[in-house]
């Protein structure tokens, strides 16, 4: 039997092998991870296709560096998209060798797709088993046209009728990153043959003015007081009257009591999420700005270095009104500088998972889960009704964040974790609407429900971006059930000011939605690695990381459909970008220089033993960006206030694009009963880093104070940075010892 396969083997083995590896792995990884798409099929055949052809009958030599390049873009595409919903751009191709990334250490938990690792491994095997000698079969250079006319047959139907569809449904990982290059080449061709062109200054006046000339919907509002309900990455697509008034062809019902709620309210079917992030999103609502449009910094940290912008923001300017204003979210406030950052914007009281003495339902690693959590805030407008004076309420929810909080029935009843928490969600929003009715809540308060971000929708055309505003008012009957014209976060503030009549600072941006409009507005978006801009005149236009656009004719922002009228790259694509990084400096100016505080002297009860890298976070230094050429100092100090004697151990971790990065801090000593723990230590940035956070963790019986952490990052001098780059310990970070000092006297009063 043996005898008679071999001549098989010996003509065919090679062959199959490598058919194993570059085609039947990819096509059916994509079939089973759900990512079926004609044009990602298209792609596999194409680029899998060719390097079957090339790599027939080659040397191992040649064969087995390509074999392991490829597994481990296979690989390493996967887990990243399945981590973060992206594909990997060219500068994170660098890390796709990291063992650590490749194995899902956003979660800590392995590889995310052990049975992907396995058929790598065993179609490897197999090509070194078949790859070591020569094969009697030869393949004609013919074959080479097949992949060519897979490529040539994908690139035009993307140029003629671009998908919508995520890019990974699309691209196979080497083909992306060949059209990027390809790309690239042509859109630098075309700027030097147009360099004699002048260069056109980028205008964002359309995008940052307070626009409240429309006609009102009603004279100032009887409301007393006002309630902003948030709910964690809720879609617009979930408010079946947004589906309908769109005419979307998603049809799943998810919601379907907050959305019989949405028949009673004026409802903004064509409303806008600006960004990712729940800071991101919260400063946008209440701050009337747009936040940054890439991964940079987050202005709502920035403010905190900004005395002026913060008495803008609506809390602030409810305050002066004579409204005491309260934050109360569901999670703990430290993580993303929460604690900080909402005082400074105007709330009187910022309360988060501390507050709540009602026993929650389920376990939840970021707080309260959401039933539990509405019937606590239910109570807190209970105890806000019974004051003098008129308030403002902002929630936060947090139960429709990863990983997803339901309880076990709701588990039962939907196919997924994700949907039984959204469901959880909206038994939980209507009881508490229901509840506020009960109270005689809406008679005399502005209620509006909405959501931080968008967790999106596959092949849901811009559901990441498409959010929704539901307006209960005392004046219900006087306005409109459908708002009809384009609004988005950035017109939050500007509304509640306009609502009540009050003066609106010419420093936000936006329109009312108590004002009919004639004419259409500009807005701007940036979610799933995609810019998108809508001129107000009927066209959007939608630019990816490599300045790739594509202008689509629609009369609104959020669309179903929209007609493909071709794409642009070069100085005009550049324009687009360069108007979203104005926007991005509102703050700063453009200015290196960053010094951040974190600390706010919190005691802090600690764990018995370290948590999770996020939700147990200490200090609230996330997402920033560090500007290339420049240094950056850390100074932390802990105070330990009453440990019993085993003290306190502590762990400070740095991550980028949620990636752990090694060396760049010192290992924390512990800190033992009555002493005070210092560290000084900083680390050069020869590149940009983005998404940069701190995660400071701590253990043991007892509470301690951080009296200080700062982020303080200044410009390199010319010469510091030409001596950094050619020096071959120019990454690695310059520490001073942690030091641990005898307690401080406390004097009365310093701890306010």
């Amino acid at each position: 039997m043996r005898h008679s396969s071999s001549p098989f083997l010996q003509r065919w083995g090679s062959l199959l092998a490598l058919v194993a590896l570059f085609l039947l792995l990819p096509l059916l990884s994509r079939f089973w991870l759900g990512w079926s798409n004609g044009y990602g099929y298209t792609s596999d055949l194409a680029i899998g296709g060719l390097l079957v052809l090339l790599l027939h009958n080659r040397s191992l030599w040649l064969g087995v560096p390509v074999m392991l390049l490829w597994g481990v873009l296979l690989l390493g595409n996967v887990e990243l998209v399945s981590a973060v919903s992206r594909m990997p751009e060219l500068s994170d191709l660098q890390y796709l060798t990291d063992a650590q990334f490749l194995s899902h250490s956003t979660e800590g938990g392995g590889i995310s797709h052990p049975a992907l690792l396995l058929g790598l491994v065993a179609s490897l095997l197999l090509c070194l088993a078949f790859g070591w000698r020569r094969s009697s079969l030869h393949l004609s250079k013919y074959w080479y046209a097949l992949p060519a006319l897979l490529l040539a047959g994908h690139a035009a139907s993307q140029y003629w009728q671009p998908s919508e569809s995520d890019q990974w449904k699309q691209f196979n990982l080497a083909h992306k990153v060949l059209a990027e290059g390809l790309s690239a080449a042509q859109f630098a061709v075309e700027d030097r043959l147009s360099a004699d062109e002048p260069e056109v200054p980028p205008d964002i006046a359309g995008l940052t003015q307070l626009d409240l000339n429309g006609d009102r919907l009603l004279p100032a509002g009887k409301a007393r007081n006002v309630l902003i309900v948030t709910l964690e990455g809720i879609p617009g697509a979930y408010i079946a009257r947004n589906r309908e008034a769109i005419r979307s062809s998603y049809q799943e019902n998810l919601m379907p009591r907050l959305s019989q709620w949405a028949t009673r309210s004026m409802s903004t079917p064509d409303y806008v999420l600006h960004t990712h992030q729940t800071i991101r999103g919260l400063y946008a609502m209440l701050c009337g700005d747009y936040d940054k449009l890439d991964s940079g910094t987050p202005k709502g940290v920035e403010m905190l270095n900004n005395s002026l912008r913060n008495q803008q923001c609506l809390p602030a300017q409810l305050h002066e009104q004579g409204f005491s204003t309260h934050f109360l979210q569901g999670a703990g406030l430290r993580f993303m500088a929460k604690d900080q950052i909402m005082p400074h914007i105007g709330f009187d009281k910022t309360l988060g998972r501390d507050w709540f003495k009602n026993k929650p339902y389920l376990e939840f690693p970021w707080g309260m889960d959401d039933k539990a959590y509405f019937e606590g805030a239910l109570g807190y407008v209970k105890q806000l009704r019974r004051q003098k004076k008129p308030w403002m309420l902002t929630l936060l929810t947090v139960g429709t964040h990863q990983p997803y909080s339901a309880p076990d029935d709701y588990l039962s009843r939907y196919p997924n974790a994700k949907q039984a928490a959204i469901g959880y969600l909206d038994d939980a929003v209507a009881d508490f609407l229901a509840g506020l009715e009960k109270q005689g809540v809406l008679k005399d308060t502005l209620v509006i429900v909405t959501s931080d971000e968008s967790h999106g929708i596959d092949d849901v055309r811009l559901a990441s971006a498409w959010g929704f505003n539901l307006v209960f008012a005392p004046e219900q009957a006087q306005l409109p059930t459908l708002k009809q014209g384009v609004y988005g976060h950035v017109d939050l503030s500007a509304s509640v000011l306009d609502y009540f009549g009050f003066s609106v600072p010419s420093g936000l941006s936006g329109r009312s939605l108590f004002r009919n409009y004639a004419s259409g507005r500009e807005i701007i978006s940036y979610t799933n690695g995609l810019l998108r801009e809508h001129d107000g005149k009927g066209n959007l236009v939608e630019c990816d990381f490599q300045q790739v656009c594509r202008r689509y004719a629609s009369d609104g922002f959020i669309a179903d459909k929209a007609r493909y009228l071709g794409r642009f790259g070069g100085k005009q694509a550049r324009l687009v970008s360069q108007r979203a990084a104005l926007l991005d400096q509102s703050l700063t100016g453009g200015q290196a220089g960053q010094h951040y505080q974190f600390a706010n002297n919190e005691r802090i009860r600690l764990p018995a033993a370290f948590g999770n890298d996020w939700a147990d976070n200490l200090i609230g230094a996330q997402y920033l960006e560090l500007p290339k050429g420049t240094h950056t100092r850390v100074t932390l100090k802990i105070r330990a206030l009453r440990l019993d004697k085993q003290g306190a151990s502590l762990a400070l971790k740095t991550k980028e694009f949620d990636r752990d990065v090694a060396e760049l801090v010192p290992a924390l000593p512990p800190l033992k009963p009555g002493k005070t723990l210092e560290v000084s230590f900083g680390f050069d940035n020869l590149e940009t880093r983005k998404a940069f956070s701190f995660h400071l963790l701590g253990a043991g019986r007892g509470t301690i104070e951080i009296r200080d952490f700062s982020v303080v990052t200044e410009p390199l001098l010319a010469a510091d940075l030409l001596d950094l780059e050619q020096s071959e310990e120019s990454a690695a970070a310059r520490l001073v010892v942690p030091q641990t000092l005898d307690p401080q006297p406390v004097f009365p009063g310093a701890e306010l």
